[in-house]
């Protein structure tokens, strides 16, 4: 069962900033969440009000939200390690 994959504006505008190969790597790493939303090495973000969670892509992390009555995931933020939790 495949949940459907959403992307905010600032991921999108991250993604196209990105070289080939990263922005492959992290592609491909959004697909295999689509089909597990709860991957081994996925962990909850505490300290926000919604069950926020985060996986790793190299250097980069990756913020979503899962909604499993509507079967979609909302990719919140994608940003280098050193950044992504400043927001």
């Amino acid at each position: 069962m495949k949940f459907s994959i959403y992307l905010s504006t600032s991921s999108q505008k991250f993604l196209k900033k990105l070289n080939r190969i990263d922005y492959e790597r992290i592609i491909k790493r959004l697909k295999e969440l689509s089909a597990d939303p709860f991957p081994s090495g996925a962990k909850r973000i505490i300290g926000r009000k919604e069950k926020v969670f985060r996986i790793r892509v190299g250097d980069f992390r990756i913020l979503y939200v899962v909604y499993l009555e509507k079967q979609a995931i909302l990719i919140s933020n994608i940003d280098k390690r050193s950044r992504i939790y400043k927001r």
